[in-house]
């Protein structure tokens, strides 16, 4: 950045360097100077004129700015990612402010890439399914989050099938696998809770300020758990280990499901994978969907959860399908 501030330094002082003394003063190749050159011309849109009696190059608007940004190819790299990122993740929710922000994003990497087709072509992030939530519910409860305002609202509940009021201190805003999620303190439950945005309606934000309990940290609070689910209990931790047969063993090898978690093949291909968890909810739905392929060795109660799982689905496919009219 430095050597672009100092050539449009040299242009603005009325010097008129032309590609020879750029290359000279700055160790380039002539080639390569008239190569910046013109970059600064057509991608940083700097008003460059040629003039012939002096040999050199001047500007036309003497108040056009420093470039503020100049990228290495990570940082470019980088910023491609976290736009398409943006984009995609936000599944329509805050549809309007995401636009805004990879609009803003696509005036800086327009200069780099050059297209907005070779941009939205490159990269894409996309989730199998997830849970919308209104985009209104999103910002007010990411707010509260920030200012560490109480919130109340009223919750539905799938396990109960119910509706509950509920006041609740936010902590976290999580997008897990395209679904958003709030973490924080219950109080009509007296613990943390996990609620997921779309069965959330009614909210308020009360002009009643919290301070977190425990010195709440969220990377401890999921260094514990299997995806999303976690036990409150802190210290019930159960080692769990499942086995791979060879043929999967082959597309589950170097696979991250926990970071602590520990790989071991055997002597016949087969891969066992030991991790820690406080839930077995979302462990149980990940083995289910590999189906014959993953086995659970241990411990027994997931090994039988799984079992009785499989047998239910089992018996739905027992006999000739029933379509209900």
């Amino acid at each position: 950045m430095w050597v672009i501030i100092a050539r449009r330094l040299t242009v603005r002082a009325k010097r008129y360097p032309n590609a020879t003394k750029l290359a000279k003063h700055f160790g380039f190749t002539t080639r390569t100077a008239a190569r910046e050159i013109e970059n600064m011309r057509s991608r940083l849109d700097c008003p460059l004129q040629y003039d012939s009696s002096h040999k050199g190059y001047y500007y036309t608007d003497d108040t056009c700015p420093l470039p503020s940004i100049y990228l290495t190819t990570e940082e470019l790299t980088a910023l491609i990612m976290a736009r398409n990122f943006l984009a995609d993740i936000s599944g329509g929710a805050i549809g309007d402010e995401i636009e805004n922000i990879a609009q803003k994003i696509n005036k800086v990497l327009n200069r780099f890439v050059g297209d907005e087709w070779t941009i939205d072509n490159a990269l894409s992030f996309r989730v199998s399914s997830h849970a919308p939530a209104p985009g209104s519910v999103i910002k007010h409860v990411l707010s509260a989050c920030l200012k560490k305002r109480r919130i109340q609202f009223t919750y539905f509940s799938p396990a109960h099938n119910s509706h509950e009021t509920r006041k609740v201190d936010p902590y976290h805003l999580l997008n897990y696998m395209g679904s958003w999620h709030l973490i924080g303190y219950c109080h009509l439950r007296g613990a943390l809770r996990d609620f997921n945005l779309m069965r959330l309606k009614d909210l308020q934000i009360l002009d009643e300020e919290f301070v977190p309990r425990g010195n709440f940290d969220i990377h401890e609070h999921f260094e514990r758990s299997f995806g999303i689910y976690k036990n409150e209990d802190a210290d019930d931790l159960t080692d769990v280990t499942i086995r791979f047969n060879p043929k999967r063993a082959l597309w589950a090898k170097g696979r991250i499901w926990h970071k602590q978690q520990k790989e071991k093949e055997l002597p016949d291909g087969s891969l066992e994978v030991t991790f820690p968890v406080a839930h077995f909810a979302e462990v149980m739905m990940e083995v289910l969907k590999y189906g014959g392929d993953v086995e659970v060795i241990e411990p027994a109660e997931l090994r039988n959860m799984v079992k009785k799982e499989a047998e239910k689905t089992c018996q739905v496919y027992k006999g000739k399908s029933q379509r209900k009219k």
